[in-house]
Formats: structure tokens, sequence, C-alpha cells
């Protein structure tokens, strides 16, 4: 039912070997799930865990491909293992409830399978099961089987802290029972907090089909089940950040940013080939000079957008490295892309995909114009580089609020009447960010106080410590 990157080798003498604490690291089989989850994984095998890391198949290759470009077969202390996600070949995986459903019909069984066998292997027992709360399923199995769990939230601990209020946000009247909301307003969870306004709530905020939106709904309520045989909620995030969030709910544990680039050399699981050359081309532009743009794994633009960001970028007259994946747009002119690749051969490169914890820290970085996911947020504020916003649903909008209203290290996108960017409004904003000292130096005094947490004697440093000692008690 599973399979790891060795195929042929023998399970029983493959676990018998990994020697001790083991650990499952189960996260939702999308890109900014697998890559924190695989930080973590590191940072665990820094303190002597072997993890065994669980992608479903249709990522599986994917992720042990980009671990092959630098560590042979895969990450050291890290075993992949596939799991198959109950969808057939060809079937839609971005429908919200059949993949959820999926998952349910063979998921479980997989995992009790992979413990027994690991368990009677002659090797140290399983020690515990960290996984993504969109993955409840693996901690109920967790807590039938008697072994230890915790919950990974992989973004913002005021998003985790919205989902967990909700029931609170009902009896408030700002949604009703559907996720919807009563009335178009804005309100905070505790002062202090990003401000919502009850049109961009994450639930309904997700650029797919309205039908997906009650689904997704009531798949969000579902996590706070979910995770209650979990021992711990273990966050991507750090307490200086989102201190207001983490009071609120204290029993969320900050322990970021569990950036892999901090080691540089260690691969942190992407879904498609790194082009690095944008790093050599990095090294000969001027410190402070390049505007990074990039929108995550999943964003996409139409054809007029697209060509408007192109032409903004061009206008600005500032050096760009921009991130267009293959499936960013769709109908894009090949003679057109061609033409522009042309014109601003001596401003700007164009890449598939980027080693973007490495970009960010690179010196020549002046400006990331993203679509803030939470990984690319927390990449963004650890490097001290300030944001132009474009969020596209569920909860980038409130990390917008946090980069532009809370910490003000960036500014946002405002789309027209025809809900487009227009390329002068890119030049303008870019502008106005590069010429912005007190931007940059906020940016920076968010950065130290990141590099602080995640330093021994940190909050981070303590919290991570005190939670890796206890899997191991």
């Amino acid at each position: 039912m599973y399979r790891d990157n060795h195929s042929r080798r023998n399970w029983t003498q493959l676990f018998a070997a990994m020697g001790s604490p083991q650990v499952i690291m189960i996260p939702y089989p999308m890109q900014g799930h697998v890559i924190p989850l695989l930080a973590l994984s590191h940072s665990m095998v820094a303190h002597g865990f072997k993890i065994t890391f669980i992608n479903s198949e249709s990522n599986h290759d994917r992720v042990v491909a980009g671990l092959s470009q630098k560590d042979g077969d895969g990450a050291e202390g890290i075993q992949m293992v596939s799991f198959p996600d109950g969808l057939a070949p060809g079937e839609a995986r971005n429908d919200l409830r059949k993949v959820t459903e999926g998952f349910l019909r063979v998921m479980p069984r997989c995992l009790e399978e992979l413990i027994n066998q690991m368990n009677t292997s002659g090797g140290d027992r399983v020690a515990c099961v960290i996984a993504d709360p969109n993955m409840g399923w693996a901690l109920e199995v967790a807590q039938k089987i008697g072994i230890r769990s915790a919950a990974f939230w992989p973004a913002s601990a005021a998003v985790l802290a919205m989902f967990l209020s909700i029931p609170k946000m009902i009896q408030d009247g700002i949604i009703d029972a559907n996720g919807m909301p009563e009335r178009i307003e804005t309100f905070q969870l505790s002062p202090g907090m990003p401000s919502v306004n009850t049109s961009q709530l994450p639930w309904n905020s997700l650029g797919d089909p309205e039908s997906q939106k009650g689904d997704f709904f009531k798949i969000i309520v579902g996590l706070n089940q979910a995770m209650q045989p979990a021992e711990t909620i273990i966050c991507n995030t750090f307490y200086d950040l989102e201190s207001p969030a983490c009071t609120l709910f204290p029993n969320i544990l900050p322990i970021g940013p569990l950036l892999t680039g901090q080691q540089f050399g260690k691969e942190v699981g992407h879904f498609w080939q790194v082009d690095a050359t944008c790093m050599s081309w990095l090294d000969e532009q001027p410190a402070n000079s390049v505007i990074y743009v990039a929108f995550g794994s999943f964003a996409a633009f139409n054809q007029h957008q697209f060509q408007e960001l192109a032409l903004g970028l061009e206008l600005s007259g500032h050096s760009f490295l921009w991130v267009v994946r293959p499936d960013l747009t769709v109908g894009i002119d090949d003679a057109w892309l061609d033409g522009f690749r042309d014109r601003v051969k001596g401003q700007g490169k164009l890449v598939g995909w980027s080693p973007q914890q490495q970009v960010l820290a690179h010196p020549s970085i002046a400006c990331f114009i993203s679509h803030c996911g939470w990984n690319s947020t927390l990449e963004g504020v650890k490097n001290g580089v300030p944001f132009l916003c474009w969020p596209f649903y569920v909860d980038q909008f409130l990390d917008q609020t946090y980069i532009c209203d809370v910490w003000k290290t960036g500014l946002s996108t405002d789309p027209d009447d025809k809900g487009f960017v227009p390329r002068e409004q890119i030049k303008e904003k870019v502008d106005q960010i590069f010429g912005n000292e007190e931007m940059k130096a906020r940016a920076l005094m968010w950065k130290d106080i990141a590099k602080r947490c995640t330093q021994e004697g940190g909050s981070s440093y303590k919290n991570f410590k005190s939670f890796v000692d206890s899997m191991k008690e």
C-alpha cells in the first residue's frame, strides 16, 4: 500500500537499521505544507531523531527528485515514503471534498500498517506522529495505537486563532453557521491582531468555484475536532511576531521561523526543479537593487494581468528576478513572451522555479512582490525584505494585513474597477518601496528579532528544545 524511494529494500531491515527515536511526519499534500514540515524534519534530525516523511504518491516522486539533486537518494536521517491518496489516476486533485474523502478511504489503514511494521522491525518503536491538522485522521490513528502525537500548523498563528474562534464568531453574529458573513464589517479577534474584513474570510477566499466554499468551511470546522488528540500544536511562527494570537490561544507553541535555508545545502521539498543559475546572476547585481517576484506554487494569472505585471516590471527600470512557473498563466503567446525576454535581457531574469530562501537572503534583493503565503511571508521577514503584496486566497489577505498594517514592512496592490493591477501602479508602488528608508529599517528590525528568537536562549529556540526533549521522554 505504501512505498519508499528504496522500493527494493526490505522494510524490516530498513527500519531496524534506522536507529532512534523515530518520528512520522505527515504533511497536507501541497507545496506550502510540505516545505515547512520538511524543514521541521531537518531540525529534528539535528536533535537526534530519525524521520519517516509521508507524501501522497502524486507528490512523492516530485519531492524525492528535488532531494536527489544534492543528496543522492534522499536527505540524511529522513526516509521518504508514499501513500496512495484514494483518487484515480487523472482525477482532479483540486476538489477539496474529493481529496479529503480519498484520504480517509485509504490513508488511515496505510498508516496503521506502516507503524505496526516499524514497531515490529526490531528497531526502536515510533515515538511520535506529527501531522498537519488537515490530516487529522493521522492524529486519531496515533491515539488509537497509543502513540504520542503533535499537530503542526504551517500557517500563521492568527489564522489558526481565527479557525479556533469560529464558534465564538457565530455566537457574536459575525458569521452564520455556514461561515458566511452576517454583514460586511471589519473586526479583530483581540487587540493587536490583524483586522479582518468579513468579505475576505479565509474560508470564503478560495479563488475556486463557489461550490467548494461550503466544503472548505466544513473542513475547517472539523480541524478543531481533528486536533484534539494532539498533545501540542506547534506553529511555524515566533512569539514576538504574533504575540496577540499566541496570547489568545496559549496552547499554540511558536517554534519558527523553520527555514531550511538557514542551513544552505539542505533541500526543502520543492515540487519543481530549481534553476540555480539565478544565484550567479544575483551575484552580479548591486546591493539592494533587485525586485524578486514569486507567487508560490498555486496562484495563477490570466493573460492580461500577466502581461501587465511583465510590463510593469519593465517600466520600473529596476532589475528583477521573476519566477514564472509553467502554469503561472494560461494562453500566453510564446512570441510575446520571447519578445519580452529579449527586451529585458539586461534588466531581468526569468526562471521556472528558484531556491527562494537563498534568493531572499541575497544582499542584492531590495523588494519582494509576493502572494503573501505564510512560508514566503516568513522568509521575507527573516531576511529583512520589504514586500509588495499581491494576495490571491485563503490566509494571504490576512498575511497582507500583517505586512502592511501591523508590521508596516510593505505596501498592497490595489486592483482597478475591472479587477486588474495596471503596469503604472506596479512601477509606482515599487518606486515607493525603494525610496522608503523607514520601511526598510522596520524590515531589518524584524530580521534581527527573528534571528534572536531562533538563537540559543531565544523564545523559539527554548520552545523547540522543550518540545523535542518531551518527545524523547
